[in-house]
């Protein structure tokens, strides 16, 4: 793994204590808090239980947390006439889906061919973390990211691709532990360029998969 690849190492976003003032949009916590209580109720368990009396606010902060992204500025330098692809890989996320409100979690890894403007790579993982913060499908998150890039970096190319195992498939219905979903998007060089395209994959451990 090169330098690059591994340089989003040094940023991994984590889950942390949000405050209302982060949130940045109405919270109602003691209201979520409730719906948890009446979740349980429904479910038969008994929510004065020593065991379970604080658990809805608990609840309610966990989802909170999971659904804040960090707010975050993503810098960015001059392209010192870098022109070749720039890959970060193996950057960890965690997402819920919008579904079954269970996580999928996983692995980005994420490209670009520099215009005039390079970014650095730590934002990279915030960018990934900005849009996995939320309900999600990981399409949709896969989409989000690499438009991003584009609007930020307005690059020569752009590569995102997901691998996530999503607990809805391996908790529930068909219980299947351990199977990853892969998504991808491509932009610009990156998509039709064939040597960028197959670089890029291959960098990723796709190999020669066609997206």
């Amino acid at each position: 793994m090169t330098s690059s690849e591994s340089a989003a190492a040094a940023e991994v976003p984590r889950l942390h204590a949000v405050t209302d003032d982060e949130v940045g949009y109405a919270i109602d916590r003691e209201g979520a808090a409730d719906a948890v209580r009446a979740l349980l109720v429904a479910l038969g368990r008994d929510v004065e239980s020593e065991h379970l009396a604080d658990t809805p606010r608990r609840v309610a902060d966990a989802y909170i947390e999971m659904l804040t992204p960090r707010p975050f500025t993503p810098t960015t330098f001059p392209g010192e006439g870098y022109g070749e692809l720039v890959v970060v890989r193996d950057i960890p996320f965690d997402s819920l889906c919008e579904h079954h409100l269970l996580p999928f979690r996983g692995v980005a890894h994420l490209g670009y061919v520099p215009g005039n403007r390079i970014i650095g790579l730590s934002k990279l993982a915030r960018v990934v973390e900005q849009y996995a913060r939320d309900l999600q499908v990981q399409e949709r998150l896969t989409r989000q990211i690499a438009d991003r890039l584009v609007e930020v970096l307005h690059p020569e190319g752009v590569g995102v691709v997901l691998e996530a195992e999503h607990l809805c498939m391996s908790l529930r219905g068909v219980q299947v532990a351990g199977t990853r979903t892969i998504t991808s998007s491509l932009a610009g060089t990156v998509r039709e360029d064939d040597r960028l395209r197959r670089e890029f994959l291959e960098r990723c451990g796709v190999g020669r998969t066609e997206h």
